[in-house]
């Protein structure tokens, strides 16, 4: 009998950059992520760019997902695209979630953030968006 083959599930990095102190949105995703399949390490919060992009390199992720209320996504999310660009990782996805101004937004996409999701996005397209940018497995 043949062996089915089969792709190995995709693997996302959960992160809050930053000072914010509130996670509950980025667990909820987290966890809607893991319920479809996905492999999900939830790196917590306060993190810094620079550990968020060890993490997605020493994990080897296929996608990186932040989560932020702060305001600071303008300064945060260049940073950890940046950084990923120096280690030669800009080939890994960055999608992002909270409270994000549209003009924000429309500036972050142009920078190479490939998703961003307000209040009220459902679980379901966080999980269809987060199929289709995945970094495709080898």
């Amino acid at each position: 009998m043949a062996r089915e083959s089969r792709r190995p599930p995709i693997r996302v990095l959960i992160a809050k950059p930053g000072l914010d102190g509130h996670d509950r949105g980025a667990k909820i995703v987290a966890r809607a992520l893991r319920d479809a399949g996905m492999e999900v390490i939830y790196a917590g919060l306060r993190q810094t760019p620079e550990e968020i992009v060890e993490s997605a390199l020493e994990e080897d992720v296929d996608l990186i997902g932040l989560s932020i209320l702060s305001g600071a996504h303008m300064v945060l999310f260049p940073r950890v695209l940046n950084l990923l660009r120096s280690r030669k990782a800009a080939r890994i996805p960055l999608f992002a979630g909270g409270i994000i101004p549209d003009e924000d937004a429309r500036k972050l996409r142009k920078l190479g953030v490939k998703a961003i999701f307000g209040p009220g996005a459902s679980l379901e397209e966080i999980v269809r968006t987060a199929r289709s940018i995945a970094r495709p497995r080898t």
